[in-house]
């Protein structure tokens, strides 16, 4: 980033998982906004899903919640400190990420795995892969574990990447955790594991999910719209359909469109 911590940033202690956005605004380029007044309470252990279409300001909102934008106005805060008085690695280091498209480093499968906390030894990682029930997938490669992959992960299908990303995060034991369009691209047959797989990862941790798919959207406890920087409605899965605005309408194109179609 173009910016450093504040001289006075004091390290996070440990966190519960308490997030706020108090009236946040953001730009990319001075005069041309991308997040204009967020506010909303994420409580300890809750999902909130993200949901809007590309452009809308998703992705910005979860970069300004890991810190890697400073916001124009307003703050971010975790358990009540604001992240411009608190240092990065500290915020980092209790926050886990899964991209849609996640890179993994030369190394085996298991190295991979323990990129997030390299101290782990061999029945940890194992550990890990038996809760998120997916052990059996990666030990099924020509050389399980241990089987080499590269930046391009060409001996990897998609969605053992993903799995693989998933158990690194599990690993590293995150409070918070931001997900990116984390199963997208995925098969029908592998997304029922990976769901499976989500529902461990989410538990009893403040999740934020980008543009998931609609099966996580319906369990989330929040739901936030955004509509060109702004959240235009909020609220559960159940209550933004009864009301039939924007979140119904964006449910409509959902179920008409094919069943790899995503909200986002």
């Amino acid at each position: 980033p173009e910016w450093k911590d504040a001289p006075t940033a004091k390290p996070l202690p440990p966190v519960r998982g308490h997030v706020e956005f108090r009236k946040v605004c953001f730009e990319y380029e001075p005069g041309r906004p991308v997040l204009t007044d967020i506010s909303f309470i994420a409580e300890p252990g809750q999902t909130v899903a993200l949901v809007g279409h590309t452009g809308s300001g998703k992705t910005t909102l979860a970069g300004l919640l890991q810190k890697f934008y400073l916001p124009t106005r307003g703050s971010v805060r975790v358990d009540g400190r604001d992240l411009l008085e608190t240092t990065s690695d500290s915020l980092h280091l209790q926050m886990g990420s899964v991209q849609q498209h996640n890179v993994l480093f030369a190394g085996s499968v298991s190295d991979n795995i323990r990129f997030a906390r390299p101290n782990a030894g061999e029945a940890d990682v194992r550990a890990t892969l038996r809760a998120l029930d997916c052990l059996d997938l990666l030990e099924a490669l020509p050389r399980g574990l241990e089987t080499q992959v590269g930046e391009k992960s060409a001996a990897l299908s998609v969605g053992q990447r993903q799995l693989v990303c998933f158990a690194r995060a599990l690993l590293a034991d995150p409070r918070i955790l931001v997900l990116d369009e984390a199963t997208s691209a995925i098969d029908t047959v592998t997304e029922s594991r990976l769901q499976r797989a989500l529902e461990v990862l989410l538990r009893r941790r403040t999740a934020f999910v980008v543009a998931h798919r609609l099966s996580t959207i319906r369990k989330a406890d929040l739901v936030l719209v955004l509509e060109q920087g702004r959240i235009v409605e909020r609220g559960t899965h159940p209550t933004l359909l009864a009301a039939g605005g924007i979140y119904a309408r964006l449910h409509r194109e959902f179920v008409r469109g094919s069943l790899d179609c995503r909200i986002g």
